[in-house]
């Protein structure tokens, strides 16, 4: 079992990446509408909502959302332990980033094509507009991160792989990453820290094979 994370700046085209890959591998793909499904089933309700809000939201703590990262965490982990996923974002890269059979990759690119790129996407015909997007919502992933797990996602040494669809087309990173997720079970010891080691909650493996629509462990 194996899994990817993928953290990207919004422009990027992480997510298409993450979506060629987990087709690829036959993995399931994770963003935050699955996350969120299996967020509302122990009662948090609104944590999409949260997460999109301004980064005032998560530049102050409080036990609310103390216990709401406490229980994405949980997720997280249980999503790994659940194996072959493709996990896009939500700071799995920090909760999972000590394991070994899970490889955590960092989508970037020059501000100015991510700008053009969510025009492009978005139908934003407002290059002010669209900048304004992109800027917020690196802000709040920046804020989430260093609030809850206190990192930065610019910080290289968190990931295994960095790449740049400035440079790299993103079709080509994809195909790097299926390539590089097949050949990861070859570099496992056995002896290193995994996926397998993570604390099993039945209760939750349940609502995740609900979710995922697949009942085994892989």
């Amino acid at each position: 079992m194996t899994v990817l994370t993928i953290s990207r700046e919004s422009g990027s085209d992480g997510r298409h990446i993450a979506q060629v890959v987990a087709q690829a591998l036959g993995y399931h793909f994770i963003d935050k509408r699955t996350i969120e499904s299996i967020l509302i089933q122990y009662g948090f309700v609104e944590f999409d909502k949260d997460y999109e809000a301004v980064s005032s939201f998560w530049d102050r703590l409080d036990p609310r959302k103390t216990e709401l990262i406490g229980m994405l965490n949980r997720v997280l982990r249980g999503l790994a332990r659940h194996g072959h996923v493709v996990i896009l974002g939500r700071g799995s890269f920090a909760v999972l980033h000590d394991l070994a059979d899970v490889l955590n990759v960092r989508i970037k690119a020059p501000l100015p094509l991510r700008v053009k790129r969510v025009m492009q996407q978005r139908g934003i015909f407002n290059q002010d507009q669209a900048q304004a997007v992109v800027a917020d919502s690196d802000r709040v992933r920046t804020a989430f991160i260093e609030t809850f797990y206190g990192a930065h996602p610019d910080s290289t040494n968190l990931f295994d792989l960095v790449i740049d669809t400035g440079k790299v087309a993103p079709d080509l990173a994809a195909e790097w990453l299926i390539a590089a997720m097949r050949a990861l079970p070859g570099k496992l010891t056995g002896l290193e820290p995994g996926t397998r080691t993570l604390e099993a909650d039945s209760v939750l493996a349940v609502a995740i094979a609900a979710t995922l629509k697949c009942e085994t462990e892989h």
